[in-house]
């Protein structure tokens, strides 16, 4: 009986809960290296002897840091801030402009998971100045997820969390390791210019770039496997891996007639 799969305790665009099942097979080895962990769906549910789980933003892995050093005191102090009073735009508003202001450490941490949970969407969106700019969600009571915080805190002993970039990252990998890239999507049409995406930190030649580094590492015996949608650019991109191609519904538009199917690729590097 396959057990049961555990949800991520922050709300997170593009999460892989949804595709454990095709990311499974291909994840065996003894350490697992994630350099876009995100929400960190899909460390929480494989079973590898050591992880090491980086991304680019340095909000997500203070939160992951002081949640597994302060384990359930942390938990205790993040639940101090869902009360009925702070489920309002100008409570909302006061601790978004605390936290684009200098706030710090589990402070800083704290927020991050409140801001998580009360903003529209769930959405982890900066401006180009750096700041949070999501608007409030107006939900009737955000729900604050102590469970899956403590299963995060059990399943994360034999892990490492550090802030870097994806090159940083795979090159610490060694022969046997299983390296899985979930980095921001390209476009879903081949025509759509990259702008607005750049804009985000992660740019067309930064695709290239992975795919690049992702060979070397399949040539030393370490196996790499990368998500993203299936279009002309990502075939073009990988055409150096094996693809598994399948749709999967799309969750991103707030307005559930718009919500389509897409088809989304794994590239496999071995």
């Amino acid at each position: 009986m396959q057990p049961a799969r555990s949800r991520p305790f922050l709300k997170w665009a593009g999460g892989k809960y949804r595709l454990l099942d095709k990311l499974a097979p291909h994840l065996k080895g003894r350490k697992l290296i994630e350099p876009f962990v995100g929400s960190g769906a899909v460390f929480l549910n494989m079973d590898f002897d050591r992880y090491l789980l980086g991304d680019i933003n340095p909000d997500l892995i203070n939160l992951y840091q002081c949640l597994t050093k302060e384990k359930e005191k942390f938990v205790k102090y993040s639940r101090s801030f869902f009360t009925a009073e702070n489920n309002k735009q100008k409570a909302y508003l006061e601790s978004r402009y605390e936290f684009n202001n200098g706030v710090s450490g589990r402070r800083r941490a704290a927020l991050f998971i409140y801001l998580n949970r009360h903003g529209f969407n769930g959405l982890c969106r900066y401006n180009k100045s750096g700041g949070f700019n999501v608007p409030f969600g107006k939900y009737v009571k955000p729900y604050f997820p102590e469970k899956e915080m403590y299963h995060f805190i059990q399943h994360s002993k034999k892990a490492k969390f550090v802030c870097g970039d994806f090159v940083t990252l795979m090159n610490r990998s060694r022969r046997g390791d299983v390296v899985y890239c979930d980095p921001p999507y390209v476009p879903l049409s081949p025509t759509a210019s990259f702008t607005s995406y750049a804009a985000q930190g992660f740019s067309y030649d930064q695709q290239v770039e992975l795919a690049y580094r992702a060979t070397q590492l399949a040539n030393r015996g370490v196996k790499v496997i990368i998500s993203n949608h299936d279009n002309e650019i990502t075939r073009r991109i990988y055409e150096d891996a094996e693809i598994e191609s399948f749709p999967v519904r799309r969750f991103i538009s707030c307005a559930g007639d718009k919500r389509g199917n897409a088809k989304e690729l794994l590239a496999v590097f071995e």
